[in-house]
């Protein structure tokens, strides 16, 4: 008998897939299509086990499609600009692009063992020029139709890298990337219009019924549509009023004094003016402009000299302060402090000695107002101190919509819906990234270039020996003619926000060859995306950004109207956790050990190392494991079982080398009860209908599985099933049925050794075209049930019958077995209880 050898089977396979072309995608106008795209991947040089977790969900979801009659689109690329690039040139030195490419054919090389249903023919890489050519003319578009503009910003800035910073590249206050503390710096930016579709990028997350509650949640708060008053203080001095916006108007009577950001008008007129203002500002530059950044960084404050009136007693005036933690670009820049009902505030206050005023309290709560400290804005009923209205008790919601109706029926503040969501900034000052295709010309101003000029090509040429961006200091890249009048002109510098490079590039796997950034037939044959996966950590920008740029898209012509909405289904899987391992050096400090170095909790010199719980995979903690040699060692079909089999795909799943081992041992398991049921010719016989009847219950539960992402459910009916087949006496023929159909069911899961098996058995072509087997109704409906004996409340034994059985039939075969014999010991049973199709008892 031959032995299951995974890394022979499963190259040879994989010649025979390629060889037969069935994975190509086409246009198939008589086929339904499907198209899966899983995230794509950095590519980083060295694929991890979330990596092949995440192909593998894809894959399986892929090939059940195909075998279900789809034409699948399910192709791969590389999202391969950015930052990591020009630190590993400015490290080791080289070109980024040596590097990129050099990791992409790396991991390349490394996912194509895994036998992933790709069509490959469709891959590229983001800093392909003729992909960001396409982008570069979907930028012009976009530009053309009003989406993208150019204004001054405060923006994040790493003084180490020397560029501009998202918010979600900031952590604890310092650059993703270069751990430096981030500073605010005034820029020259280009933006996307992304603002203006705050409401329907809103209101169309409740059309989302196959994305997580949890993502839409996430993008929702991100959004963060708020309804408030706007209104104006009026400065004692007689100049230009302050106008501020609250969503808290109901604490208006607790104010304490009026803030604005240090990049607000007044405050930049007052450090044009005063070397100590300018002093002050210039420090609140250094923080980012995160709201992280803003909640943890110590609140600094100027007090300008300024006062306001109270737009309710105009004998009250409150002092105007320059405060850290306002930002410009959200709101008017300007606030009124509430501090007994904002923490910011509160903790302004009182370390500038400002007053505290507490404006309402609980009803159940006899506290004298004076005594009340902090009192967090409560969304049960609340008493008010200051009424509006002669309104004395209101729900929160109430409170404040009360107080914006008489604002504004007294004139002097208005009802205003803002958004959090904030335009994108795309500008970025580094090299490896798409350029914007513009020229700066002295006369002209800021001219797009031509469409015949793109793609407007990175120079190769460049040089990362000093800090910034080398475009700013190449010799030539920036000269050129004005694409309006010919004269000599300067490009832009900038290049764009890599999130661009990833917020399309579903839409352009849809015709990627064409010579516009899609084909619009293709387009409309292929979107959406069917279902899509990735990793919870993208729910907000990367899916957000996409949303927005499907519309841009549909705008501009690029994509049909019902791609406006991207993604009709989306999946996030969860984490690929390990054990780390640790000993310490001799000042204490952690020392992390590869897993492969571990044995039994020791070194191999025998030092005992700490076991730390299991946690994502990390290269800094070493508790990763190598994909490659895991194939190795076992097979790709195995890696692929166990990623999928130990816990739901939503859920984080620990590798263990156990697990692992426990895996192939079943997988060789299969292999061997196969190559047994294709060498037997034992005849038909009874147990034929009973094996025929669990097939049919597997097809019907390992179906369903995969078709709702529950592939561990599946597995463990694909386990049953195996033990079902191994211990069945029937005859050969019902058992080749039977075990075909088990390479079937599992080909998803471990396509080569299916393809294995099934030519074993004497299937037709390949397993990956056949026709994925239907389940017989009649044949899942038992005519027979196993009823438990309970013999005075202990079950002892148990019987099959008829299911329609009568109960005097069912208690006369009860009685009659050897255990209830054995009990009644010659006498008659005190009781007997039948209940149909569930259990018999008998008392004694």
């Amino acid at each position: 008998m031959s032995r299951y050898s995974a890394n022979e089977i499963e190259a040879k396979w994989q010649e025979a897939w390629d060889k037969a072309g069935i994975f190509a995608a086409n246009h198939k106008a008589d086929k339904p299509k499907y198209y899966v795209l899983e995230m794509f991947p950095y590519p980083s040089g060295r694929i991890h086990m979330g990596h092949v977790r995440n192909y593998t969900m894809g894959d399986v979801i892929a090939r059940h499609k195909l075998a279900t009659g789809h034409n699948v689109l399910h192709p791969m690329g590389w999202d391969a600009f950015g930052m990591p690039a020009e630190n590993a040139a400015m490290a080791i030195g080289g070109h980024p692009k040596d590097w990129t490419y050099g990791n992409i054919a790396d991991m390349r090389g490394q996912m194509k063992p895994l036998g992933l249903s790709i069509d490959w023919s469709r891959e590229f890489a983001t800093c392909d020029p003729e992909y960001y050519g396409q982008q570069q003319a979907l930028f012009l578009d976009m530009l053309e139709a009003g989406l993208v503009y150019r204004k001054n910003a405060v923006v994040n800035w790493d003084p180490v890298d020397m560029t501009v910073l998202a918010n979600e590249q900031v952590e604890n206050g310092r650059g993703w990337r270069s751990g430096a503390l981030v500073e605010r710096r005034e820029l020259t930016q280009w933006f996307f219009k992304i603002s203006d579709y705050s409401e329907e990028l809103l209101g169309a997350l409740d059309t989302l019924e196959n994305w997580p509650a949890k993502v839409r949640l996430m993008q929702e708060n991100w959004i963060g549509k708020s309804r408030g008053l706007q209104f104006s203080f009026e400065r004692t001095d007689g100049a230009e009023p302050i106008t501020v916006y609250t969503t808290r108007p109901d604490t208006l009577m607790g104010a304490s004094f009026v803030g604005i950001s240090p990049d607000h008008p007044i405050a930049k007129q007052l450090e044009a003016e005063n070397a100590e203002v300018a002093e002050f500002v210039a420090e609140c530059r250094k923080g980012g402009t995160t709201e992280e950044a803003i909640e943890t960084a110590e609140k600094l404050g100027y007090d300008t000299g300024i006062t306001v009136k109270h737009p309710l007693d105009p004998n009250w005036e409150l002092p105007v302060w320059i405060a850290n933690f306002i930002l410009m670009d959200y709101g008017t820049g300007a606030i009124f402090a509430c501090p007994a009902h904002d923490q910011r505030d509160l903790d302004f206050c009182r370390k500038y000695g400002l007053p505290v005023v507490d404006t309402f309290f609980a009803l159940d709560d006899d506290t004298p107002v004076d005594k009340i400290a902090f009192v967090p804005p409560k969304t049960e009923k609340v008493r008010w101190v200051n009424h509006f209205a002669g309104l004395t008790e209101a729900t929160g919601d109430e409170a404040i919509n009360t107080t914006v109706d008489f604002a504004e029926k007294a004139g002097w503040g208005e009802g205003v819906t803002k958004y959090r969501l904030r335009d994108w900034g795309l500008s970025r000052q580094r090299y490896w990234g798409c350029p914007i295709p513009v020229v700066h010309c002295d006369s002209c101003g800021v001219v797009p270039e031509k469409k015949e000029n793109l793609p407007v090509r990175l120079p190769d040429d460049v040089t990362f020996d000093k800090p910034g961006n080398p475009l700013d200091r190449h010799p030539t890249w920036r000269d050129c003619e004005c694409p309006s009048c010919g004269a000599p002109a300067k490009r832009e510098t900038d290049t764009m926000d890599t999130f661009v490079d990833s917020s399309w590039y579903f839409a352009r796997f849809t015709a990627p060859r064409a010579e516009t950034p899609t084909d619009l037939a293709e387009a409309e044959y292929w979107m959406n995306v069917d279902q899509y996966i990735g990793g919870i950590e993208h729910a907000i920008l990367h899916l957000l950004y996409s949303r927005f740029f499907a519309r841009a898209m549909q705008i501009t012509g690029h994509l049909p109207k019902k791609a406006i909405e991207p993604f009709n289904a989306l999946f996030t899987q969860g984490m690929v956790t390990h054990e780390i391992y640790q000993t310490r050096d001799t000042n204490g400090r952690p020392v992390y050990h590869l897993p492969e170095d571990v044995t039994d909790g020791k070194l191999a010199d025998g030092t005992e190392v700490e076991i730390i719980p299991s946690a994502k995979m990390s290269k800094s903690k070493k508790n990763v494991v190598d994909p490659v040699s895991i194939i190795s060692a076992f097979g790709a079909d195995t890696a692929r079982w166990f990623v999928l089999s130990d816990s739901p795909p939503e859920r984080d799943v620990e590798w263990t080398a156990s697990g692992a081992e426990a895996a192939f041992k079943h997988l060789s398991r299969v292999h061997r009860i196969a190559t047994e049921i294709a060498e037997s010719d034992a005849p038909a016989n009874a147990e034929d209908e009973t094996l025929l009847r669990e097939m049919h219950k597997a097809i019907h539960d390992v179906s369903g599985g995969v078709e709702s992402f529950g592939f561990n459910a599946s597995i463990a009916k694909l386990y049953a099933f195996t033990n079902t087949l191994a211990k069945s006496k029937a005859g050969a023929d019902a058992k080749r049925q039977a075990a075909k159909t088990l390479a079937q069911l599992m080909s998803p899961m471990t396509p080569h050794l299916s393809e294995e098996l099934w030519q074993l058995l004497g299937g037709e072509g390949l397993v990956a075209t056949a026709a994925w087997p239907v389940a017989d109704e009649e044949m899942l409906v038992d005519d027979t049930v196993t009823l438990p004996i309970q013999i005075n409340g202990k079950r002892r034994a148990e019987i099959s019958v008829p299911l329609e059985m009568d109960k005097a039939e069912v208690e006369k075969i009860a009685l009659s077995t050897e255990a209830v014999q054995k009990a009644l010991d010659g006498n008659a049973p005190k009781k007997v209880i039948v209940v149909p199709g569930r259990i018999v008892n008998v008392v004694v």
